[in-house]
């Protein structure tokens, strides 16, 4: 089959991660299909390390913005490309535009937002399929194949390419070495504060581990600088060589060909730790307000750990009790347990 598909992919680097397992069935189903993705710049270093995606279109509309009228030139310009299919992965309506006025002739999805019209295969048993990565990867089968998640055949996982060119540029900018393992720390979340493990919790871990003879490596975007900063500093003087901050000082190509040098990662439930997991490293998954019910991460070597307190999962950005107690009681030594176990 040589269809041409167009997917309008999604916004979130957690969620782009776990699309690459719609892109695999893709190409599974239909070898000879020529796959483009649309989807934010940011987006685009992980579609350039997915070998299925044969190209990466940048959306240039900012995430929540409408402007119709820049939407209906957007799908023109890109009619001249003779669409055979439209896969559409965000539930918005304003997501559906483009395909339409594109001239797409099939465009699929889940009922999302006001689509009908919008969308001709319209998908409404999203309830069948419990996990985001299942939902993602359904939309590849028809709607007659894919009655639940057990209709699925085996699922790919997501699998990040790496470069090992760059990644030696990228340890030579930064002057770091692998000498000691390293123990990569994700401290952050950009969705929110309650899905953020305190900082002194990563401290604590982060002690424990260097004194076993590891660094630590701790990634993220420069909105994080202020937790890694905090997170050094809560370590003695001694130990601070062996802790390194990446925060704010690398591209996300060079975010993902370093972190496939981690011997373990640490990660809240972010972007980053489902980089991690499509890179195979042993991980350990941090989760507050969300849950693995829904987002796992989908590697070999992964522990998840978290409270269970009763009101989590709540699935809010902010605690709405004010004290974040899925994450404040939830001790370094459950983690330093679960790295033992990942590391093993």
């Amino acid at each position: 089959m040589s269809e041409k598909i167009l997917v309008i992919g999604p916004s979130w680097v957690g969620d782009m991660v776990m699309s690459q397992s719609l892109y695999i069935s893709l190409k599974q189903l239909y070898p000879g299909a020529t796959l483009h993705v649309m989807a934010p710049a940011w987006c685009c270093a992980l579609l350039e390390r997915m070998p299925e995606v044969d190209k990466a279109i940048v959306m240039p509309l900012g995430h929540g913005v409408f402007k119709l009228t820049e939407r209906f030139r957007l799908g023109r310009a890109l009619a001249k490309e003779n669409y055979d299919w439209a896969i559409v992965q965000p539930n918005s309506m304003k997501s559906a535009l483009i395909p339409l006025f594109a001239g797409i002739r099939k465009r699929t999805g889940w009922k999302g937002e006001a689509r009908y019209g919008l969308l001709n295969d319209l998908r409404s048993n999203k309830v069948n399929f419990p996990l985001m990565v299942e939902r993602y990867a359904a939309l590849a089968y028809t709607k007659a194949e894919m009655k639940d998640h057990h209709c699925l055949p085996a699922l790919p996982w997501p699998a990040l390419s790496v470069d090992p060119q760059n990644q030696q540029q990228a340890l030579n900018h930064l002057q770091l070495n692998t000498e000691r393992p390293i123990l990569a720390l994700c401290p952050g979340a950009e969705f929110g504060p309650a899905k953020r493990w305190p900082e002194q919790h990563y401290a604590e871990v982060a002690r424990k581990q260097i004194s076993e003879g590891r660094q630590v490596w701790i990634f993220g975007s420069a909105k994080d600088v202020v937790v890694a900063e905090t997170i050094r500093a809560s370590l003695p003087e001694a130990m601070r060589p062996h802790c390194h901050l990446l925060t704010g000082k690398t591209s996300l190509h060079q975010a993902i060909d370093l972190m496939a040098l981690a011997s373990v990662v640490v990660s809240n439930d972010s972007g980053l730790m489902h980089i991690a997991a499509a890179l195979q490293r042993p991980l350990v998954g941090v989760y507050g307000s969300t849950s693995p019910k829904y987002t796992p991460p989908l590697a070999e070597k992964v522990a998840v750990v978290h409270t269970d307190i009763e009101c989590r999962p709540c699935f809010k950005r902010e605690c709405p009790l004010g004290h974040l107690k899925c994450l404040k009681e939830l001790p370094p030594q459950d983690v330093n347990t679960a790295i033992d176990n990942v590391s093993s």
